[in-house]
């Protein structure tokens, strides 16, 4: 059978999200500090991160279906869970507790927190809601 493996292909892996090397919980100033392995040390507050949630609850379940959260500004992170190595738990103070935040995801949070904020509060106004 020569020639059975010549169409066998080799893939480069993917290339890897940026890993945390430290997460802390800044329970005061209601922040998330995240160091990754590329050196990169971002803060993420914890309003955003509760407006972001990859939950199905805030993302909805397809395109075009994502709910935009009023009234969070003093929403407050209470608990950080480890889930396998791949990502964290974030148990948020007004119940919201089923956003799984990879570590990809975080990374990305962290590189478009400008452009997801300005869109946050753009809905928020558009929904004549506020921050609260």
């Amino acid at each position: 059978m020569a020639g059975a493996h010549e169409h066998e292909h080799v893939h480069a892996p993917a290339p890897a999200a940026p890993w945390p090397v430290e997460i802390r919980l800044k329970r005061s100033a209601r922040v998330l500090e995240v160091t990754f392995d590329d050196g990169n040390h971002v803060r993420l507050g914890a309003e955003y991160l509760r407006v972001e949630s990859p939950s199905a609850e805030v993302q909805g379940h397809g395109p075009g279906q994502k709910k935009v959260p009023a009234g969070k500004r003093n929403v407050a992170i209470v608990d950080v869970q480890p889930v396998g190595n791949y990502a964290v738990r974030l148990v948020f103070d007004d119940g919201h507790s089923t956003g799984i935040y990879g570590w990809g995801y975080l990374a990305e949070l962290a590189r478009e927190h400008d452009r997801r904020w300005e869109s946050y509060l753009d809905a928020l106004a558009a929904a004549g809601q506020t921050r609260g």
